[in-house]
């Protein structure tokens, strides 16, 4: 372990964190191409490293300052999205282990591919009708809380990448909800420790991780998230989803031009 690595770490977080508060998901999304980029690691130790990391409950802060600003955390959600989740998690790290870098890869770009459909055909009928809020009580049946957190803990098993950005791009764009009180919840969840049981899985795997990184790594993301909350409370909800489009097309981009070489 080097100093360089350290440090790495340390920016990796804080653009985690930034991306994390902001948008209202883990930062894994965007942790695992950062990984790849600014400290060089493969694909399966990059998602080994996000998944240990978001153990911590780095997104709390985050989650303050949504509730704060009145975008409410219902209990009874969250108990079926972590449920879900939990599921989820396990059945796609246990595929992971199996899967060659190159096809992880290119299943990390479908994923993105899919989710950048789903924010694109909220966002337009979110302007045909000229509405982006639902009232907050209205109900959503467990089974589809359950589906959702169990896709987004498949998400974060098989991808490393904490599932939160699922859980926002669902609940906003299939289940309705106004884009804030989505990331909102997606934050909550992910405060859960819903990453532990995948992340011991590729642990046990043999996976070998910069343990002294990953502890930089946290610090920044901590620092970066309550942050990138702070900013997102200010902006509108169609400019955050303009956001999220734009930096989930980004990193599609990136990760196949990685898996193309």
């Amino acid at each position: 372990m080097n100093f360089a690595e350290i440090i790495g770490g340390l920016v990796t977080g804080l653009a985690g964190g930034l991306f994390s508060g902001f948008l209202g998901v883990t930062a894994g999304g965007v942790l695992v191409p950062l990984l790849i980029l600014i400290l060089g690691k493969e694909q399966h130790i990059a998602q080994g490293i996000s998944l240990v990391a978001q153990i911590v409950p780095t997104s709390l802060s985050g989650v303050r300052n949504y509730s704060r600003s009145g975008h409410r955390i219902s209990l009874r959600w969250l108990i079926w999205l972590a449920a879900g989740f939990g599921v989820g998690g396990c059945v796609g790290a246990l595929f992971a282990v199996h899967v060659p870098d190159r096809a992880l890869q290119w299943c990390f770009v479908a994923y993105l591919v899919i989710l950048l459909a789903i924010m694109l055909l909220r966002s337009q009928r979110s302007g045909n009708n000229g509405a982006d809020d639902v009232p907050e009580d209205v109900p959503l049946h467990w089974a589809t809380l359950g589906a959702i957190g169990a896709v987004a803990g498949w998400s974060s098993g098989f991808l490393g990448i904490g599932g939160g950005l699922a859980i926002t791009a669902l609940m906003a764009g299939i289940a309705g909800l106004s884009q804030h009180r989505a990331q909102a919840m997606s934050l909550a969840v992910t405060a859960l420790p819903v990453t532990l049981p995948a992340a011991l899985l590729y642990v046990q795997q043999g996976t070998e991780l910069p343990w002294l990184a990953i502890a930089a790594l946290i610090a920044g993301l901590w620092i970066g998230t309550d942050i990138g909350a702070r900013f997102a409370n200010r902006v509108s909800p169609d400019r955050l989803r303009l956001s999220m489009i734009v930096i989930i097309a980004a990193m599609a981009l990136f990760m196949a031009f990685k898996a193309w070489r």
